[in-house]
């Protein structure tokens, strides 16, 4: 038992604060951003151990991400008539959520490819790593993920929901069980979230 827990005490306690991390974005609390920045700080270590040289390099942009996301969830928005004034007098109001910009999507999706593209280039040829193709892929769709989520879009869970099924899959594959575990769970709740995201927005309409 004591072996187990020494080769795997960081996964689970990166698996605990990811739990944390889900349960706090579903609820769109602003909190998640400061779990998430332990969470990630954890994960390069993690990573890094696995062989997991694209996620344990994707970490640092989400820790920069982080910072970003809880700066812009915070800021001071524009709120439209007389309740909404009241309310804000009460409360920190926090930006609301809205759709992904189609003006944005074909973009970010070229963006994406081209990550992916250089991500696995590197992982092929300049390291040891076994699954250069998920690795790469998880980690492009991860920073137009990030980014979704740090400018409160609904569509953001959907990005997740493919991240967290090759994810998961991929950490089993690396002997990260209870990572792989959260992933899958992951995928529940992201569904759910969207919808509840979805009711959220249109009570803001």
């Amino acid at each position: 038992m004591e072996e187990f827990l020494a080769a795997h005490w960081l996964d689970m306690l990166t698996t605990a604060l990811g739990l944390a991390y889900i349960l706090l974005e579903y609820k769109a609390s602003v909190w998640l951003w400061a779990v998430g920045f332990a969470m990630q700080s954890l994960g390069i270590v993690l990573y890094y151990q696995k062989g997991l040289y694209a996620d344990c390099g994707m970490e640092f942009y989400y820790l920069a991400m982080t910072v970003y996301g809880f700066i812009n969830w915070i800021r001071p928005h524009k709120v439209e008539g007389a309740d909404h004034v009241r309310a804000a007098e009460k409360k920190v109001q926090t930006i609301p959520i809205t759709h992904f910009p189609r003006r944005l999507a074909i973009r970010w999706a070229l963006a994406t490819l081209v990550i992916w593209g250089a991500l696995y280039c590197f992982l092929a040829f300049c390291t040891d790593s076994r699954v250069p193709v998920a690795d790469s892929f998880t980690t492009a769709l991860s920073f137009v993920g990030i980014w979704a989520l740090a400018r409160k879009y609904l569509e953001q869970w959907l990005i997740w929901i493919v991240v967290d099924v090759v994810t998961c899959a991929l950490y089993f594959y690396k002997d990260i069980p209870f990572k792989a575990s959260l992933y899958a769970l992951y995928v529940v709740i992201a569904v759910m979230g969207y919808k509840k995201w979805r009711k959220m927005m249109k009570q803001t309409d």
